[in-house]
């Protein structure tokens, strides 16, 4: 990944960065205000924070961005696998029925220009996805439950429904998130996977010293990318493992659920900017 910003608190992928159409990002835990488990870049209102330094960590996360979006949409996520499609008249609907829409989801998807379509994670798995050919774009949080019911896959194929979208217009980029290594879960995940057709030959060991299987998020994702026709040259992974680094990238595992959150987001430039 390379830095957007002097002070590391933006992170890009270098597939992404190739276009000038659009504007992504990944945040750290540099260059913002808090303290404690959410120190110091945390720019989630959903994890606990305060919500004055949400605001100003927002602040500055904008103030990194190229050109001021229409809006920063940041759902709430609660590991399913609902898909929100932000159309250009979203920014004109009322708070409330935006609250809403924006609950529940876990992955946002648009061809509007303007709109920073995001998802907050820390170890979960964040996918950013941009269709070259049709100029539309995705955000998609894929925890294990989001993961084994094929959540990635689900938004290619509405991309595809609603844009025209196919695997070889993609460019995928799969971001910070808990490694195979770090990743140790028991027997009713293992067998959730199982259950679910991955080839767990491909996505799982077994630790004989701790009696525990270790699952590969990144690897299940990255499946569910080419199984769509994504080439594999075009699947970036940064290879971060957030419970690894957990000084540098927000860890639920490592720091506890009442932590900061890592914010992915991609955004289209409006035509004035092309």
């Amino acid at each position: 990944m390379i830095s957007l910003t002097e002070d590391n608190r933006m992170l890009g992928y270098e597939s992404l960065h190739l276009y000038s159409d659009i504007f992504h990002f990944v945040t750290t835990r540099h260059g913002g205000v808090g303290g404690g488990t959410y120190a110091s870049f945390n720019c989630s209102h959903y994890c606990g924070d305060e919500p004055g330094n949400v605001r100003e960590n927002r602040a500055r996360l904008l103030g990194g961005f190229p050109q001021p979006p229409i809006e920063l949409i940041v759902p709430v996520q609660t590991h399913g696998v609902e898909i929100l499609h932000i159309e250009d008249s979203f920014h004109t609907l009322p708070a409330a029925r935006k609250e809403e829409l924006l609950h529940g989801i876990d992955a946002v998807m648009t061809s509007a220009p303007g709109y920073c379509i995001c998802v907050s994670t820390a170890d979960c798995v964040p996918v950013l996805l941009y269709d070259l050919k049709h100029r539309a774009i995705a955000a998609v949080h894929a925890g294990w439950r989001g993961t084994v019911a094929y959540i990635l896959h689900r938004t290619l194929q509405r991309m595809n429904r609603c844009f025209g979208t196919e695997g070889g217009d993609v460019v995928a980029c799969i971001g910070p998130s808990i490694s195979r290594e770090s990743f140790e879960v028991g027997e009713e995940v293992y067998e959730a996977f199982q259950q679910h057709d991955f080839d767990m030959s491909r996505i799982s060991v077994w630790n004989e010293r701790t009696r525990k299987h270790h699952i590969d998020l990144w690897e299940a994702n990255r499946i569910q990318l080419l199984d769509f026709g994504v080439p594999d040259s075009r699947i970036e992974l940064s290879g971060i493992c957030t419970y690894t680094h957990c000084d540098e990238f927000f860890s639920a595992r490592r720091l506890g659920i009442r932590s900061g959150r890592i914010l992915s987001g991609i955004m289209l430039a409006s035509a004035l900017e092309l």
